[in-house]
């Protein structure tokens, strides 16, 4: 299979880049692991491609106290290896094969925006942004929240002429802990379904927080805040027997119900949308305890 004609765009920098995005109808290559195979199976045809792949500027993983900027050419395997933040690593590990971690990238796979992938919903559950810069006489830049960021079905409010230049991930707070589950029918496909969750607690590992994005139920991340359901539920009680235990079995389960009544699944060859439903539950309430038992670690070290 061979794309169809299209004129080369190699810019050295992101003042390049924009100023030919302003002047052409054309889509950027980064990665490529979405974009070729479409252009090859003559699903996309952009008359003009634009290789960002030599402007340096764009590879930086920045850390600080309060959150990692992801540049728009940092890999999945180089942001997994840089442990920078431990949901957004942890996401990282369940993305396809090492060959396209190698290739692909964390801020291509956002603006992709596939509702069946990892790292739009950890984008959406930390409540992160994407910057996008355009061109205007000079780069203009302008960020992006999640909840807008996700438009549809493989749609983003990237508009004509923009560029993504990095995503920003929040840190998270103390006594907090983070999970992600998910079900494919192989390893590296994508998934059936698929939850992260965030969990804060309080000094007595009582919940005061709980977060969680799903992935595979709905036309976007599917964000829904838990952390009325989780009243009763204690992190130091996930595994427990007793009144306790029950209290907190009860919370989890409340939760994982609030979860399923807020996507809309659909049916495929793969699995139905009752199916689906079903698994977002079970797995919503995984990654709650999981997610709560690690809080409950970093609340004791």
């Amino acid at each position: 299979m061979k794309p169809p004609p299209f004129t080369y765009h190699a810019p050295r920098d992101v003042g390049a880049a924009l100023r030919t995005l302003a002047q052409v109808r054309g889509k950027v290559l980064a990665g490529g692991q979405s974009l070729i195979p479409l252009m090859n199976m003559r699903l996309a045809a952009p008359e003009h491609l634009v290789d960002i792949n030599r402007i340096g500027s764009l590879s930086a993983v920045d850390a600080s106290p309060a959150g990692v900027r992801v540049g728009a050419l940092v890999r999945h395997s180089d942001a997994e290896h840089a442990g920078a933040h431990p949901l957004l690593t942890r996401a990282l590990r369940l993305v396809a094969h090492p060959v396209i971690r190698n290739r692909g990238t964390v801020v291509g796979s956002l603006v992709h925006a596939d509702p069946a992938a990892e790292l739009p919903a950890v984008l959406a559950v930390l409540d992160g942004t994407v910057r996008v810069a355009r061109w205007d006489g000079r780069a203009v830049e302008r960020d992006v929240p999640a909840r807008e960021f996700f438009t549809g079905p493989l749609e983003s409010a990237v508009q004509p002429g923009e560029l993504a230049v990095s995503a920003y991930f929040p840190a998270l707070g103390p006594r907090t802990g983070t999970a992600f589950e998910e079900v494919a029918r192989r390893h590296g496909d994508y998934a059936l379904a698929g939850v992260c969750a965030v969990v804060t607690l309080d000094d007595d590992a009582r919940v005061t927080a709980a977060r969680v994005a799903c992935v595979g139920v709905g036309p976007v991340p599917v964000v829904v805040d838990v952390t009325a359901a989780c009243e009763g539920a204690d992190g130091a009680d996930t595994d427990s027997a007793g009144t306790g235990g029950e209290r907190a079995d009860r919370g989890w389960a409340d939760a994982a119900r609030a979860v399923q009544e807020e996507t809309e699944p659909e049916s495929d060859v793969h699995a139905s949308a009752a199916y689906r439903r079903h698994l977002v539950g079970v797995l919503a309430e995984r990654a709650l305890r999981n997610a709560a038992r690690e809080g409950t670690a970093a609340r004791g070290a």
